[in-house]
């Protein structure tokens, strides 16, 4: 079976695969899934750097599809499997050997709204391409996504690297067995540098890990989600082109003159770099190490046969974005966890047990929100369901595995009763005053005495909490390059609240603070009526709502790095800063939004310098 976005004919077969006279029509589940090289550095006392190169590659994302231009770490897209053991500190140079006179592989345009969205629609529709992202160099900057690492290893935005140029970072790796990932962090293009092919997967192992004798080998395979679009020729014929296609939902921003459009969402989702593939499975438990590497797309994954039926029981997460989760956690598809949601850089270990299915066929598949496991939702941003495919063989194999009840002994759960900071981050709506129609990071310092401001002000946002009592905030910073606001004592605990105020319409934002590792604390509904985006602030308190309990799920309770924040909620994440020093960020993971600006700075320092501190960095104690 296969989706079509129109009608065509068919003509003769080559290698079982169709040769179309039009070929926006692909066939889901013909290719191989490739597993990305394993990549294992040196370490040691005496130390050597081991060079990870960037370069251009033709990749074939399709068999039906003609090569299409991309970047990779080492030529592969994605990059390889980069694996340690706990405490093997490892020094890699990050080097540039992408041509200067290279063309920039994506093509990217801004397309008018209309209904059904034509946001997961291939090709460019006549619409010029961007001269300006045409023009780009390659100009990149990777950053570990969830290592313990100073400041200068980090991969800070700004310190991006041109042709011949490396990138020289340490990483002690002195952290529980994890699964992190790497990417492209380049300021202000991150969302066509990760689009392009610069990401890959980042694995460490430990004693504790080794103790659950977990599937391994070829039972381990790494899944790297990512969403693509591709534009076309003058016939209508995907040429395999990289095509950033946005939407725009304000032809003319009344502060900037500039349009703005939403985060990138495309109609093809690869799975290590392929479209649709097809992998074949023993009979038997394997285990899957998944990351979203999707500029914008959040998925809502389902494990169907091949009559799009959830498949149930046999799905188990096992660990999240900071390591192994304290038990594992079934993935049913019913009512309590209907699907598996996973949002830009998020992690999900986990374990599928085919023994059950030998001799069939399943399938993961992303769902609509209007329509059933499988099954096209275009209105809903879903042309497309089809992710990848598991053939499971029909001959027995042996398998010792059993499912742990207990999965990590060292987990602590994180007490409130710790010494800690606090810290109130506001996620504004898209069409709040000063925000240039974009979502702002507004970091906020509370008032104490409310005599010293007069309300309603614009930057000036009053909570009612569950108390009943009311806190008045005004906002310290908006944008990246304001003034540093936090300043954190290496070795302390705080809690981050994040509140979205953007409900209408919704606004998801994944958060993700680099260095450290968070445990969720809870979620808290909220009125934010009383907010008006005309004034760029609260005109009567934004409110507790008693009436809405909002539970974590099951999957939130280990160590994150990323965490969903859905508008009209509070979420408070709790973390310790310890391990490394410097100049970090944290930002929406929505790589357009963290490009327009929804990243801010942070410093860590040790707490007997923070003594001498000048003042700038308190907001929020």
């Amino acid at each position: 079976m296969f989706f079509a976005a129109r009608n065509v004919d068919r003509v003769a077969e080559h290698g079982g695969c169709s040769a179309l006279t039009d070929i926006d029509i692909i066939d889901p589940y013909v290719t191989p899934l490739p597993v990305p090289p394993v990549l294992r550095p040196a370490s040691g006392d005496v130390r050597e750097e081991t060079e990870i190169a960037l370069r251009p590659a033709w990749v074939r994302l399709h068999p039906q599809l003609p090569p299409t231009l991309m970047w990779g770490y080492d030529g592969c897209v994605p990059g390889p499997t980069i694996e340690v053991r706990r405490g093997e500190r490892v020094r890699i140079a990050w080097t540039n050997r992408i041509p200067k006179e290279g063309e920039y592989p994506v093509t990217a345009v801004e397309v008018p709204q209309a209904d059904p969205s034509p946001a997961t629609e291939p090709g460019r529709g006549g619409v010029e391409p961007n001269k300006d992202v045409a023009a780009l160099p390659a100009w990149t900057v990777t950053h570990v996504h969830g290592a313990q690492t100073g400041g200068g290893n980090d991969g800070w935005a700004d310190n991006a690297v041109g042709y011949g140029d490396a990138q020289l970072a340490e990483y002690p790796n002195d952290h529980q067995a994890v699964q992190w990932w790497y990417h492209d962090h380049a300021m202000n293009i991150t969302r066509w540098n990760v689009q392009a092919g610069l990401y890959g997967t980042y694995l460490v192992r430990d004693d504790e890990e080794d103790a659950l004798h977990l599937p391994s080998g070829e039972r381990e395979i790494p899944l790297l989600l990512a969403d693509r679009n591709l534009d076309t020729d003058e016939d209508g014929r995907l040429n395999g082109r990289l095509l950033h296609k946005t939407v725009i939902v304000q032809a003319e921003n009344p502060e900037t003159g500039k349009p703005v459009s939403l985060p990138f969402t495309g109609p093809y989702t690869t799975v290590n770099g392929r479209i649709w593939p097809y992998v074949d499975v023993d009979p038997a438990w394997h285990r899957f190490r998944l990351v979203n590497a999707s500029n914008a797309r959040i998925y809502d994954l389902v494990l169907v046969d091949e009559d799009n039926n959830p498949v149930r029981g046999a799905l188990h997460q096992i660990g999240s974005d900071g390591g192994l989760l304290p038990r594992p956690v079934p993935v049913d598809f019913d009512e309590a966890l209907p699907t598996l949601t996973v949002a830009p850089a998020e992690r999900m270990d986990l374990l599928i047990d085919f023994r059950a299915l030998a001799g069939k066929r399943v399938r993961l598949v992303n769902k609509g929100s209007g329509q059933a496991p499988g099954v096209p939702d275009p209105a809903n941003d879903v042309r497309y369901p089809q992710v990848m495919e598991f053939r499971v063989g029909d001959t027995e194999t042996q398998d010792d595995f059993a499912l742990p009840e207990i999965l990590s002994g060292s987990f602590r759960p994180l007490s409130h009763d710790v010494e800690h900071g606090h810290r109130l981050i506001v996620l504004t709506p898209p069409a709040t005053k000063g925000g240039g129609g974009h979502p702002e990071i507004w970091e906020m310092a509370e008032i104490k005495d409310a005599g010293d401001v007069h309300v309603p002000a614009e930057g000036v946002v009053q909570l009612r909490g569950e108390d009943g009592k009311i806190k008045t905030y005004r906002r310290t910073a908006r944008t990246f390059n304001d003034g540093l606001g936090f300043t954190v004592a290496e070795g302390s605990h705080e809690q981050w609240s994040f509140l979205n105020l953007a409900v209408d319409p919704p606004v998801t934002h994944p958060m993700h603070i680099h260095l450290a590792d968070f445990q969720l604390q809870g979620r808290d509904a909220y009125d934010v009526s009383g907010f008006d985006v005309t004034l760029g602030g609260t005109r009567t308190p934004i409110a507790f709502d008693p009436k809405t309990e909002i539970p974590l799920a099951p999957n939130e309770r280990g160590w994150k790095d990323v965490f969903l924040v859905p508008g009209g909620q509070l979420l408070r994440v709790m973390g310790r800063f310890d391990g490394a020093y410097g100049r970090f960020m944290y930002h929406c993971h929505l790589l357009e939004h963290e490009d327009m600006g929804m990243m801010r700075p942070f410093v860590v320092m040790p707490k007997e310098a923070l003594k001498f501190d000048h003042g700038a960095g308190h907001g929020g104690h």
